[in-house]
């Protein structure tokens, strides 16, 4: 159950259910500092707009207060950017769940703005280190 690169974020599959994934994400998240401050439920949006059927899967907006105070005091519409997005879902396989996170050196990189940088290596030491421990 190694992590695994994206091009754009870091995924980990688990030989655990979703519902027992994202509590394990949302208590890694807490130890580094995370909170969630959004929550979107794909399959019931889905569901309720288009009357489709798809796996569980949830989009969770994780954001740590200080980070995220340092980083709109570096460039106000930075909020943009924001909050850092971490996808629970079923994975293919009965009992088994998928977690990924957006990287967010490529998220904030598309500034272009270096000072930002070290912030951004932050955060994704941060998130990485959720992977790991799940």
């Amino acid at each position: 159950m190694n992590a695994e690169g994206l091009g754009y974020g870091m995924k980990k599959s688990l030989e655990i259910p979703v519902e027992q994934a994202e509590g394990r994400v949302r208590e890694e998240l807490q130890k580094e500092g995370f909170g969630v401050l959004t929550e979107i439920d794909v399959k019931a949006t889905l569901k309720a707009k288009l009357n489709a059927e798809f796996r569980p899967y949830k989009i969770l907006g994780a954001c740590n207060p200080p980070l995220a105070h340092q980083a709109l005091s570096q460039e106000t519409d930075i909020g943009l950017l924001l909050p850092c997005n971490v996808i629970v879902y079923e994975g293919d396989r009965a009992g088994t769940s998928v977690v990924a996170v957006l990287d967010p050196k490529v998220q904030l990189g598309i500034t272009g703005r270096t000072d930002i940088e070290p912030l951004a290596e932050e955060v994704r030491g941060r998130l990485a280190r959720v992977l790991e421990r799940l």
